[in-house]
């Protein structure tokens, strides 16, 4: 595994220096910031794989954080470290552009293997071009790009990953729990709320075109179809 470079925050000091230590001699290179403000401050000065944040913190919670790191890095992936359990809030953090979430307490070696899995997924996407023609759409998958005229539509990582699988099985039924482990790494009710939220977000782009339907198959998953 190669040496990813983390934006972490957190305001807790304590965890916080815990958590870049442990990354930090897992090979990895964390930069810890206690919250969102001097996060920004931070990803405008150096440049970042992937983003841990907390989200109840002073300032510029992980929320508003979120926002506008998908402003200015909209591939960026996002990872949420957060005490509430309530759906809403994870649900939330998914419509936000965020790739994964870890509740508090939790294991390290856990957050390290999520973390390591977004960085490979992500990773393999910008390696693999992949051009297709959706109707009146072209996805570039590896720019997370989908344009139609002077339209351009730029995609966060989650929105690319679930739209290069339905194209990689275009005319066919993508099953949901196959589409679940690629992405989300694991079947789980809450990720599968996220990956209808994400369905929905796809199917709005395509609402202008009658000639690309995102379909449902009932009970099995999701079938893309261009006529």
């Amino acid at each position: 595994m190669s040496k990813i470079k983390i934006l972490l925050v957190e305001d807790d000091k304590n965890l916080g220096m815990i958590l870049k230590a442990f990354l930090d001699a897992k090979g990895h290179s964390a930069t810890l910031c206690a919250n969102g403000e001097e996060a920004m401050t931070a990803i405008r000065a150096a440049s970042f794989d992937l983003c841990v944040t907390d989200i109840m913190m002073p300032i510029m919670d992980g929320f508003a954080l979120a926002k506008e790191i998908k402003a200015l890095h909209p591939n960026m992936p996002l990872v949420f470290l957060t005490a509430r359990k309530e759906q809403e809030d994870i649900l939330e953090g998914f419509r936000l552009g965020a790739d994964d979430y870890v509740t508090k307490p939790f294991s390290m070696d856990e957050l390290l293997m999520r973390i390591q899995a977004i960085h490979r997924r992500c990773s393999s996407i910008s390696t693999q071009p992949s051009t297709f023609k959706l109707g009146s759409f072209t996805f570039d998958a590896p720019r997370h790009l989908l344009t139609k005229g002077n339209e351009m539509i730029k995609l966060t990582s989650k929105e690319a990953d679930l739209l290069l699988l339905l194209c990689e099985n275009m005319g066919s039924t993508l099953e949901r729990s196959n589409a679940l482990k690629a992405i989300w790494s694991e079947e789980s009710y809450l990720n599968a709320r996220s990956m209808d939220v994400y369905i929905t977000k796809l199917r709005k782009y395509f609402k202008d075109d009658p000639e690309v339907e995102i379909q449902n198959v009932h009970g099995v998953g999701f079938k893309l179809v261009v006529k």
